[in-house]
């Protein structure tokens, strides 16, 4: 027996149907004006209940909408590690006995790969193009040539990204620096905004869709502080920086040679081990420095520029350092919901430069 459902328009067909035999009404227009009516709302519903939900738009790398990140879940956290010495050189042949590293105080069991890191790199250049940093574009119209020192392998490529309140993409990934010189040579100024973090999420977003093999870098070439990020809130972009593998290298324009010499002296060891307190304070760091702060949330590199031979200077030492890392990976001995301090330091006293990122995320599986 067919069960019987109820459906709009049930009830008026019923009483057409008793008043045609009653009435012998079946040709008038009444009758075919409310059958065809009925026949339509039957099918259309039977149409809406057979096909499939619409997927939502998916959002494109740039766009406002954030998409999915990296999170350490599993055991392995990637710490890649510069040790360079006072002569600005890099400190070779360091082996897994010669690094300790702390994971909130507690020092772990570490795996270090004796190479460098030798994997490809995936760019994403960002450049500020809103406020005062058109006065920079000649300085960055010169960047293209040194692309290539990212780019030394045949994998590797980059991508440009200009920002002013939003985030922009200007040239997909490439592997030609010719191209990304004649996009770097066009710049064009924008709004009075500097959505610094807004574009870091975009740009993170952006390299999470290149291979898990890569190397994934951005070169940050902004002012210091955010004007305008509409879509990002600090404990937001900490959260996802620490997510990430991705490294933010940071080539500032007009801040405080102090403020620089601070980050070139600071080994960490006034790291707070409290992971609520670290992230109140890295909070209240990126409202007074966004670019630095990042940089060092990362493990990446923050500097800054007035002439144009610093600016290449730095634009060349950032891309010798992302080459020239040990690869230390551990699995946290607690692995606590939140944010985690990192600390790497060498067994002994080399009176070297330590670089590694300062914290990472974990979330626990669902």
């Amino acid at each position: 027996m067919v069960e019987e459902h109820a459906f709009p328009g049930q009830g008026c067909l019923k009483w057409l149907h008793q008043t045609h035999k009653s009435r012998c009404i079946g040709s008038s227009p009444l009758y075919l004006i409310c059958a065809f009516l009925f026949l339509f709302a039957h099918f259309q519903m039977a149409g809406a209940q057979q096909l499939p939900p619409a997927e939502p738009p998916r959002p494109i790398p740039g766009s406002e909408e954030p998409a999915a990140t990296l999170r350490i879940t599993t055991n392995e956290v990637l710490v890649p590690t510069l040790v360079e010495k006072k002569d600005r050189g890099i400190l070779y042949g360091l082996k897994q006995a010669d690094f300790i590293l702390e994971d909130n105080g507690v020092p772990q069991k570490i795996r270090v790969q004796e190479e460098m890191d030798t994997m490809p790199v995936a760019l994403v250049v960002a450049v500020e193009q809103g406020g005062v940093s058109a006065l920079e574009f000649s300085k960055v119209a010169k960047l293209g040539p040194l692309v290539d020192l990212f780019l030394s392998d045949q994998q590797s490529q980059a991508a440009l990204m200009g920002f002013d309140s939003k985030p922009h993409l200007l040239r997909d990934y490439t592997h030609s620096s010719d191209d990304m010189n004649d996009a770097l040579e066009h710049l064009q100024p924008g709004d009075g905004g500097a959505a610094i973090l807004d574009t870091i999420s975009s740009a993170v977003d952006l390299l999470e869709t290149q291979p898990k093999e890569f190397r994934r870098v951005l070169l940050l070439i902004s002012e210091e502080r955010d004007h305008g990020s509409k879509h990002t809130r600090p404990v937001q972009l900490i959260q996802k920086i620490g997510r990430s593998n991705v490294l933010v290298l940071s080539v500032c324009f007009s801040p405080s040679r102090a403020e620089f010499l601070h980050d070139v002296k600071d080994s960490g060891e006034d790291r707070t081990m409290n992971m609520v307190s670290t992230l109140v304070m890295a909070v209240k760091a990126f409202k007074k420095n966004v670019a630095k702060e990042i940089a060092d949330e990362s493990g990446g590199e923050y500097t800054t520029f007035t002439g144009d031979k610093r600016f290449e200077q730095r634009v060349v030492d950032a891309a010798k350092h992302v080459r020239n890392r040990y690869l230390i990976t551990f699995s946290p001995s607690d692995p606590s919901p939140g944010l985690h301090t990192i600390r790497v330091r060498t067994t002994q006293d080399y009176g070297a430069r330590i670089v590694a990122r300062a914290n990472y995320w974990f979330e626990q599986k669902q």
